[in-house]
């Protein structure tokens, strides 16, 4: 069985950041949301992987292709395929089938977050004799997600954003497909939104008696698309940790609870509260650091406080009086207290931002 990443898209719900990066590159716990997926799938056995990027994002596709490589360093095979616009995830998928020939395989959207793997669900679909198999996760809002409509331990319909939803279970961004979604997707016409929508393919394997499946995530499910959605992949990932200091804390800060401090980093005259990870090179001075906290390689935070957040590598924060929190603070940016006075706030905003004050 092959797998197949969808790394295309322009992270529009994570803009600014996304602007000069792959959102998939955005990291939870300090490790790009990406890389959780190909451990997912190799963690399934599943080590031939195809990687869609996108050719009209060069900034973005380069990144990718540099952050993953060869894919040997997790013992996987990873073959790039590029989409040559945002045409849609049929689409996406559709280009895919000179990789994927005739073995079954499974498509996971490279934003997408499942803390508990894919390992069972794929051993069912290796062993089985369905043709698809739809993960599943019932949720309040089906109003803004795709769902599935079960009856008899089959998926009989799919709805999309539907105003009146027949069921409250969300399809998850990850398919177990075989060779017949291919014949599926030939011929499909534009959404209004103008793209091949992987629900129009995904029916037309219903419509035709395939045997398409359901099976239920009971666990956690997050899309990434969103800064408050990375938060919570953020959190479920850091209540995981378990303690690991290789970095320098000195003799007056207090170190409490699951935290990681990579090598190079140095704590001095701070309090870190865990669950929380410090990355490497990172210098953290007279600053408190709450629960559920990834500071990137690099950063540099002085007379601070800051929890529930993300902060990545190479950011700068200096006197911030009031505690920073729910808060995702991109690469090399700088947050810092004005010396001079009067103490009017000063702001350097880009497109997209988003900035509140309390």
């Amino acid at each position: 069985m092959k797998g197949i990443i969808l790394a295309g898209g322009k992270g529009t719900r994570l803009r600014p950041l996304t602007y000069t990066g792959a959102k998939q590159l955005v990291p939870v716990a300090n490790k790009p949301v990406l890389f959780y997926a190909i451990e997912d799938l190799v963690d399934a056995g599943i080590t031939e992987i195809g990687i869609v990027v996108p050719a009209d994002f060069p900034m973005g596709r380069e990144q990718i292709m540099s952050a993953v490589g060869d894919g040997s360093r997790w013992g996987a095979s990873v073959t790039y395929i590029e989409q040559d616009a945002p045409r849609g995830l049929a689409h996406a998928v559709g280009i895919c089938e000179p990789f994927v020939g005739t073995d079954k395989f499974v498509v996971f959207l490279g934003d997408n977050f499942i803390r508990e793997g894919i390992a069972d669900q794929a051993r069912t679909f290796r062993d089985g004799t369905m043709n698809t198999i739809l993960l599943l996760h019932k949720v309040p809002n089906p109003q803004g997600l795709g769902v599935a409509v079960v009856e008899h331990g089959r998926v009989v319909e799919l709805q999309e954003k539907p105003a009146v939803p027949k069921s409250d279970l969300a399809i998850v961004g990850i398919y177990f497909l075989d060779y017949h979604f291919f014949e599926a997707a030939r011929g499909l016409k534009p959404s209004a939104r103008g793209e091949l929508e992987i629900t129009d393919a995904l029916s037309r394997l219903i419509e035709t008696g395939k045997d398409v499946r359901p099976e239920m995530i009971t666990g956690y499910w997050i899309d990434t698309g969103k800064h408050i959605d990375m938060l919570d992949a953020n959190r479920l990932v850091l209540d995981t940790v378990e303690t690991r200091i290789d970095g320098e804390v000195d003799s007056t800060s207090q170190v409490t609870g699951r935290v990681i401090i990579e090598y190079g980093a140095s704590v001095v005259r701070s309090v870190i509260r865990g669950p929380a990870i410090i990355g490497a090179d990172a210098i953290i001075t007279d600053t408190f650091i709450g629960p559920f906290t990834a500071i990137g390689d690099g950063c540099r935070i002085t007379s601070s406080e800051i929890s529930h957040s993300i902060v990545l590598d190479h950011a700068r924060i200096e006197h911030i009086e009031e505690r920073i929190e729910d808060s995702l603070i991109g690469r090399h940016a700088e947050l810092r207290r004005a010396s001079s006075k009067p103490r009017g706030h000063k702001f350097l905003l880009g497109d997209y931002s988003s900035l509140e004050l309390q």
